[in-house]
């Protein structure tokens, strides 16, 4: 069995509330998930001079914010690599991350939206529909392949590497498992997108983002903008707890992604692309 990567750094706050059981009142310290704002800040060069220009700012559970970032830009189309970036700094308040770009990078001021996104949509504040970046198309070959059995196995692992929301009850996760079902990475976060930016920031900071052949299962349910940085990050096949939406499965069936849904210990929908599970 794989080691699980899990942080829950600085994800847990606490607060003081009144709990009621059964006509009892009592005080209690509850844990709570942290949200948080994040100003992810872009440095490049343009017509051979610095530029440095505030991107977004995301409401986000404080940690892995330097994985969000680079996650962020690559499913932004701001990056394509690990080549494109010189430097990545988190500042020491924790508000604000700084990404400077390698000189080779052309940043395309126009096309990108500027927007505070909340927690929960990772493409409000987009200005047009024409705005909203493409995923990548993947090939009807490309893997993995996997077991009905595999596809069942993970909503119970991914549960158990839920360490924040175990504490919490208020964190979406992100989990990356091989073909054979065994989960390697999960990152937590109130929003969904963040999540798997998370995700996909640390694959891309370890090298390994060009080279996926893994699951995508998610506790969430399926939006367009979780298809669209799946596909992106060559991702054949996502998996949630939850309901894809129409946009989702369109979007799915275009970039030759295998999306199933409502995936439970015996039980689970395919939208689209069923010839990557095996034995149905």
């Amino acid at each position: 069995m794989l080691p699980i990567e899990v942080n829950v750094c600085s994800s847990i706050g606490f607060r003081t509330v009144k709990r009621i059981v059964e006509g009892t009142t009592s005080s209690h310290d509850d844990a709570i998930a942290i949200e948080a704002p994040l100003e992810i800040r872009l440095h490049y060069h343009r017509q051979g001079k610095r530029v440095s220009r505030s991107l977004v700012t995301t409401m986000r559970t404080p940690g892995n914010d330097r994985e969000l970032a680079l996650g962020f830009l690559h499913s932004e189309g701001v990056i394509q690599s690990l080549h494109d970036v010189r430097l990545v700094h988190a500042c020491r308040r924790g508000d604000r991350v700084r990404v400077y770009l390698a000189k080779h990078v052309i940043f395309n001021t126009s096309s990108q939206r500027r927007f505070l996104s909340n927690s929960s949509c990772g493409v409000c504040g987009t200005t047009s529909l024409d705005h909203l970046p493409s995923g990548r198309c993947l090939t009807a070959e490309q893997g993995p392949f996997v077991e009905v059995e595999t596809i069942f196995s993970l909503p119970a692992q991914l549960s158990h590497a839920q360490v924040a929301f175990q504490r919490t009850g208020g964190l979406h996760a992100a989990g990356l498992a091989t073909s054979s079902g065994e989960l390697f990475i999960v990152r937590e976060d109130v929003g969904r997108h963040n999540a798997l930016d998370k995700v996909i920031g640390s694959q891309l900071a370890a090298g390994t983002l060009s080279n996926t052949n893994s699951i995508l299962m998610m506790s969430s349910r399926a939006s367009f903008e979780l298809v669209q940085k799946a596909s992106l990050a060559g991702i054949a096949i996502l998996a949630t707890v939850g309901a894809p939406t129409t946009l989702a499965i369109d979007m799915a069936v275009e970039m030759n992604m295998t999306l199933v849904g409502f995936v439970r210990s015996d039980r689970f929908n395919i939208y689209s692309h069923p010839h990557r599970i095996l034995g149905i």
